[in-house]
């Protein structure tokens, strides 16, 4: 097994900045030891979101990118080695999800796409990167997502207790964790996105703090049940989706048919889209007796209420009372895959992507034996 310390890289689909986590890691512990968030330049985050809402680029524009996050992602890992007093020397590997601009999981060629070149964040830290975590499931028929269930059922599985853990990123996802069933989850819909699309483009904040924004208008019904029609919402799992589905010309297509209404109701129905879509899910799947919630939207006052609220006789909790930070569980899971690389595991589960089989999975961008003397 290839035990050492570890850091983790998320740059989520929230584009809210990019999470970096310091663990020591072996085959019976994950215990975190440090954690930073990384500003994502606004110049940079509005390229990331054209491109996730299908504007044309040409492939020089592309490979641009490609280049700047990778050096970013570089940066932030530097930061967090910095304040930690930390040397190339020092780390395993770095496991780095890249930033999602397109999944695409269904159809005749079924494919995903992560930019943020790895061999930048491997030339300018000197350690081992593993990334390209999606595309081997999706090789095997998978749906390349979620991938954290794993990590979830690994790290918050109960011997007797029906639990599920919700992610709200800027989308959400649920992994079911029941004792002696196999692991499930999915992507449930919309999580944070719309609702930070929302306050930017009408008040360019770039959150709802607290949801005080929300919580000062009313939901709209007629607007909440034609969004809840969306055929996403009826599909089966196993099923993901992303921004390149659930981005602003989406919100935009759904007000069409509602013009002049108050701004701070429309966040209020986004806010109540989201923990409806979510609570469906936990209800259709046989309920549970701890809903386990990490991610932004875990900060989120109105949307924790509203699904406490949705979801009587389940104990609505966070995973920071489990001792996982919220703010740092997406992050963990891709240093833990990045173990299960490098340990030669799995880090897929077929019963949650799809895939006809379990399998290692990332592509792995070896350090150079030379760096210490370049």
């Amino acid at each position: 097994m290839k035990s050492g310390r570890y850091i983790g890289v998320m740059s989520g689909t929230s584009l809210d900045g990019i999470d970096v986590v310091l663990a020591v890691i072996d085959e019976h512990l994950v215990a975190q030891q440090a954690s930073y968030s990384h500003p994502i330049p606004l110049a940079l985050k509005n390229a990331i979101l054209a491109i996730c809402q299908g504007q044309q680029l040409t492939l020089s524009q592309l490979g641009q990118l490609d280049h700047r996050l990778g050096k970013l992602f570089a940066e932030a890992v530097q930061t967090l080695m910095t304040r930690q007093g930390l040397s190339y020397t020092d780390i395993t590997a770095i496991g780095c999800h890249g930033q999602t601009v397109w999944h695409e999981p269904q159809g005749e060629a079924p494919h995903t796409l992560q930019i943020g070149d790895n061999n930048q964040i491997v030339a300018r830290t000197g350690v081992t990167v593993v990334g390209d975590f999606r595309r081997r499931d999706m090789a095997l028929g998978g749906q390349g997502a979620p991938l954290v269930p794993a990590f979830h059922h690994a790290l918050l599985a109960h011997p007797t207790e029906h639990r599920m853990v919700l992610n709200i990123g800027g989308i959400a996802n649920l992994s079911l964790l029941s004792p002696d069933q196999p692991v499930r989850g999915f992507d449930t819909g919309p999580g944070n996105m719309l609702i930070d699309a929302w306050i930017w483009r009408q008040c360019g904040k770039a959150y709802d703090k607290d949801a005080e924004w929300a919580s000062s208008g009313q939901t709209i019904v007629p607007l909440l049940q034609q969004m809840l029609s969306d055929p996403y919402f009826a599909l089966p799992a196993p099923k993901s989706t992303g921004r390149e589905y659930f981005n602003y010309g989406w919100l935009e297509r759904q007000l069409a048919a509602y013009p002049g209404l108050a701004a701070q109701d429309v966040q209020a129905t986004l806010t109540e889209l989201t923990a409806v879509t979510i609570a469906e899910q936990v209800l259709l799947n046989g309920g549970c007796e701890r809903l386990m919630v990490c991610g932004g939207g875990s900060r989120n006052p109105l949307l924790m209420a509203r699904l406490g609220g949705l979801l009587p006789g389940i104990e609505v909790t966070t995973t920071d009372e489990a001792g996982i930070s919220g703010d740092d569980m997406e992050a963990l899971a891709f240093a833990w895959l990045a173990y299960r690389t490098l340990s030669g595991l799995p880090g897929n589960l077929p019963s949650v992507t799809g895939a006809s089989t379990a399998s290692v999975i990332g592509a792995i961008f070896p350090a150079n034996p030379l760096h210490n003397q370049s």
